[in-house]
């Protein structure tokens, strides 16, 4: 994915993590409080000032599904980071903090662990209302249309963990 014209540091560095399941699914969030037919998306978030993206990846999993690491194996990477801008209605708002956008580091995991121990709840404020295993191919058509090229990108490259464990 080409990088953005603007200067990189103007980006919130940010993790994102895929989530399959067995049966080759990803794990997606609705994102809570918002309505409408692109409402979700999978686990991301910031990197804290000095930290490794593998840290962030396995604190953001928890954080928004409480996930731990020991329910998932890890599978690969994106080598690149991934980008996308805000939109100019969203720049300047609180939510955006000055940023034009994001550029992601993304992990993919294999969740070998007991469904009953997804909390959404385990950490505040709560980002997803709720969640379902969906097929790979799905994603790019219920992110938020700005999200979509990257989302249309881990397809791509995530698409082999994207089959039953056999």
């Amino acid at each position: 994915m080409p990088r953005p014209t603007t200067k990189i540091s103007n980006y919130r560095p940010a993790v994102g993590i895929a989530v399959f399941n067995s049966q080759g699914q990803v794990w997606l969030g609705k994102r809570f409080g918002e309505k409408g037919p692109h409402t979700w998306q999978m686990p991301q978030g910031g990197i804290d000032k000095g930290e490794a993206t593998e840290t962030a990846a396995a604190r953001e999993l928890w954080e928004e599904t409480g996930i731990r690491l020991h329910d998932v194996t890890p599978l690969g990477e994106v080598q690149d980071w991934l980008f996308y801008d805000f939109p100019l209605e969203y720049r300047g708002a609180k939510a955006t903090k000055g940023w034009s956008g994001q550029r992601q580091k993304w992990y993919a995991f294999r969740f070998h662990g007991n469904e009953k121990t997804i909390d959404l709840k385990s950490h505040g404020p709560q980002e997803f209302s709720k969640w379902k295993w969906a097929e790979l191919s799905e994603a790019p058509s219920l992110i938020v249309p700005f999200k979509r090229k990257v989302y249309e990108r881990l397809v791509s490259e995530f698409e082999h963990f994207a089959r039953p464990i056999r």
